[in-house]
């Protein structure tokens, strides 16, 4: 097991799941290429037990909209399993560059961080809509933390002279670092802080 590695490049040697509420969610089994092609999609709650990586190139391949609008799209969004696959290795080096420690460590500090806590859904009592903060379940917020980061990415990637790879280590990095500069680490704050108000 401690001869396999990410990429064949990166193991889990030290990577753990701090978040004991996460830990069942977030899977670092190691694979040499991490891709299932979707063998286990029917089976319900099964993706928990995807690896991480192959979850975050699944989420690049088809980030979605932004507000159920197309507020953005990209030339990136091909759902080309390869041209994901080697957007997420360049995001690993250039984040093994900038801090000079394992990316899979990296990346798995980050979605903890980037996962939300609480979010608000809508109820109707007597002809009036009210918010109400709900807790979030453990699966849901490492979906919602993938989709923020790769959302994120890819807008700060559009129309500019950035790469992909670059803004999506950006993203990464920012959110391992706790930085709101993070598209993720912001939306968290500001559904938490919408949901705070809400009691």
């Amino acid at each position: 097991m401690t001869g396999i590695r990410f990429f064949n490049k990166w193991g889990v040697e030290g990577v753990k799941v701090d978040d004991t509420g996460l830990q069942s969610y977030i899977s670092i089994s190691p694979r040499v290429v991490p891709k299932t092609g979707a063998r286990y999609a029917g089976n319900r709650f099964y993706k928990s037990k995807v690896s991480i990586i192959e979850r975050l190139i699944n989420r690049v391949m088809v980030p979605g909209h932004k507000s159920k609008k197309h507020f953005r799209t990209s030339g990136h969004m091909t759902g080309k399993a390869a041209t994901a696959y080697s957007i997420v290795e360049g995001a690993f080096r250039i984040v093994e560059t900038a801090l000079k420690e394992n990316p899979v460590k990296v990346f798995v500090k980050a979605v903890e961080n980037a996962a939300q806590r609480e979010e608000i859904i809508t109820i109707e009592y007597g002809g009036a809509r009210y918010p109400k903060a709900v807790e979030c379940s453990p699966q849901r917020r490492v979906d919602q933390a993938l989709k923020y980061m790769t959302q994120g990415a890819y807008q700060k990637s559009f129309n500019t002279k950035k790469s992909i790879s670059q803004c999506l280590a950006d993203e990464i990095i920012n959110a391992y670092r706790l930085s709101s500069a993070s598209g993720a680490i912001a939306k968290k704050l500001e559904i938490e802080r919408q949901a705070d108000s809400s009691r």
